[in-house]
């Protein structure tokens, strides 16, 4: 069902007027100025066709926390409880009087968001740059001009370190023996990941005479796992499981020549130049001379079609 007209507010002697209370000089009073506000109340309107049931809420309330909410950075719950005990935001959603109740539940701004739609939110950037073109604070000839901005979010892995990558390459070699048949003489799946932990304790505590033997133990589980497969390999009948095999084999046993590929780069630890490859499933190739944090692609786009006027910088 439409929303219900706000009707007029009479003077009270016992409360005064927001307008009484707060500065008319701040920028959300002077904002709340200039959006036209009917203009959602009667395009909003169309999205509840219904002429019967509970009235909904008013479409400048939602307008105004959905922008507050892009503008603060505030969830549904933060945003509503702002709202509360701050009379600049009550101004700006069109209250009259001090409420001390919120208004709706921080739930229906999430109903209100999938009934009007990714259009309805176009609209709702639209009139915040059309108050900006009325208020002078954006030019014509800067709408003209788009600036993109991306923002690069770190890749969600674990930092890889040397015990680390020989683990991991163990298991994945034990797997692939799995499905494919092959009976090896020892997995170490036992003791492989209990001498992996005591690694990362020794790095900590530094005591790196015990850590590099504790290394070098991991490392020949490893290629003994390495070798096993290999002199079995020749069982597995051609296809794509032996494929997967084959490539990985090639992979794992690059980290015999960690140490030279290091040499490259005397910042580079033993094998840090292969081990994004392995760390992260889906990336072609080594990466020599890598970052030590690799990132990945953008995940978020934003668009600004004024961020070249002066008041953005």
């Amino acid at each position: 069902m439409k929303h219900r007209s706000r009707p007029a507010e009479q003077d009270d002697l016992l409360r005064p007027r927001l307008v009484d209370m707060i500065d008319g000089r701040h920028e959300l009073v002077r904002l709340a100025a200039l959006i036209d506000w009917s203009w959602f109340e009667r395009e909003w309107a169309g999205f509840f066709p219904a002429g019967e049931g509970r009235p909904a809420t008013h479409p400048r309330l939602v307008a105004g926390l959905m922008y507050l909410q892009h503008a603060y950075g505030l969830s549904d719950d933060a945003v509503v409880a702002r709202w509360v005990e701050n009379p600049y935001l009550q101004h700006f959603t069109g209250e009259t009087f001090f409420q001390h109740r919120a208004p709706i539940h921080p739930s229906s701004l999430s109903r209100w968001r999938n009934r009007i739609g990714e259009e309805g939110v176009e609209w709702l950037l639209t009139k915040t740059i059309e108050a900006a073109c009325a208020s002078g604070a954006v030019s014509e000839r800067s709408l003209a001009e788009i600036a993109v901005d991306t923002t690069v979010m770190e890749r969600a892995i674990a930092h890889p370190t040397d015990s680390r990558l020989y683990e991991r390459a163990r298991r994945s070699l034990v797997a692939l023996a799995g499905k494919a048949g092959i009976a090896l003489r020892q997995t170490y799946n036992r003791l492989a990941p209990r001498l992996a932990g005591r690694v990362g304790r020794h790095a900590h505590a530094r005591p790196f005479r015990r850590m590099r033997k504790a290394l070098r133990r991991l490392k020949g589980y490893t290629g003994r796992v390495l070798r096993d497969i290999g002199r079995k390999l020749g069982a597995v009948p051609a296809g794509l499981l032996r494929t997967r095999i084959e490539q990985r084999m090639t992979l794992v046993a690059r980290l015999d020549v960690g140490a030279s590929i290091g040499a490259l780069d005397a910042s580079l630890p033993g094998a840090l130049a292969i081990r994004w490859c392995a760390h992260t499933p889906g990336d072609p190739g080594l990466a020599c001379g890598s970052a030590p944090r690799p990132r990945g692609p953008p995940r978020s786009l934003a668009v600004c079609p004024f961020a070249s006027a002066g008041h953005l910088r």
